[in-house]
């Protein structure tokens, strides 16, 4: 059984699911769309077989797909999603689902409608350690977390612009935030700071916060304070500490330390996340099993409004409640 793909993107992340697509047998990449008309031919040349469309629909009227990956910066989501819905085409999209709330709940709204097969791409779900972090705290008692994600400013121009990713916290730390979310519950209020400290004057046109952090009050009664900076030279500090009474459960890209009385295990991630999504995105389209699939549109529309009401908080200095 093949299984034909379309991309909408075929920038940088794609390239990430291009790579374990093209390892999995009955996978056929059959379009690309780019509002880059050169780019989406030169991705779709690497690809036997494979067409590059500079229309959206003409991709996907004229192609029969059984998926799409929707890869496009955060201020282009919307009319890729929509028009998938109209069409009953299975997509996973790339977080972030898009710099507001209006356009993310109007997507969500005919998802659901639909019924349509989703994915988004929130990765971190799928390393080992997140599921291990959800069964090690079924024996403990969650009290604090803190989360980071401290480093330098992606160079694409369409980033350092509020209008045109939401900023950090909404289009980077949200991995972080999603994190928090699937081990530890909902959150309920979120109260955040954010401050442009040094790289307006470093990089021409920014305008996004480079330092910020978010304190949030869970259903379980946790708290937790997510930070971000974008304002260093060096990559330093990703990730997501869990504190609990029988220890700290340390969530990195890598591996996961539990650090106990008793010493310290680790528990190191094997698996590439990317493929395993990838994985379960594909087993889905072929079987119309969704179980492998840990966060479609309906979930990560949480995350997301989380990111915003961060953004909103930020601006008026007051707590945002998401009851």
């Amino acid at each position: 059984m093949t299984t034909k793909l379309g991309f909408i993107g075929s920038g940088g992340i794609a390239q990430h699911h291009l790579k374990n697509l093209v390892q999995m047998d009955g996978v056929s990449l059959s379009a690309f769309y780019d509002v880059d008309a050169q780019r989406a031919q030169k991705v779709a040349s690497e690809h036997n077989g494979a067409k590059a469309f500079s229309n959206l629909d003409e991709m996907l009227d004229s192609t029969s797909l059984d998926g799409v990956y929707v890869c496009v910066p955060p201020m282009a989501h919307g009319e890729a999603e929509l028009k998938l819905v109209q069409r009953g085409i299975p997509f996973l999209v790339e977080k972030p689902l898009g710099i507001d709330r209006e356009v993310p709940d109007a997507i969500a709204k005919q998802v659901k409608a639909s019924n349509l097969l989703t994915s988004v791409g929130y990765h971190w779900r799928y390393n080992e350690s997140a599921n291990l972090a959800k069964q090690l705290l079924a024996d403990s008692k969650a009290g604090m977390a803190l989360g980071y994600w401290m480093g330098g400013m992606p160079m694409v121009p369409w980033w350092r612009v509020q209008a045109g990713s939401g900023g950090q916290f909404v289009e980077q730390t949200t991995h972080i935030v999603d994190l928090l979310r699937y081990i530890c519950g909902e959150v309920r209020e979120v109260y955040a700071s954010y401050a442009l400290q040094v790289m307006d004057e470093q990089v021409e046109g920014t305008d996004v916060p480079d330092v910020g952090s978010v304190t949030m009050k869970l259903a379980s009664g946790m708290i937790a304070t997510i930070s971000n900076t974008c304002l260093l030279p060096v990559g330093h500090h990703v990730g997501l500490d869990i504190y609990t009474n029988k220890g700290v459960l340390e969530l990195r890209s890598d591996a996961l330390r539990d650090i106990s009385s008793q010493g310290t295990q680790l528990h190191p991630n094997t698996a590439n996340p990317y493929f395993v999504e990838d994985e379960a995105f594909i087993y889905a389209l072929r079987t119309g099993d969704r179980s492998r699939i840990l966060s479609d549109y309906a979930d990560s529309l949480h995350t997301h409004n989380i990111t915003i009401a961060a953004n909103e908080s930020a601006a008026s200095g007051k707590p945002v409640s998401l009851i």
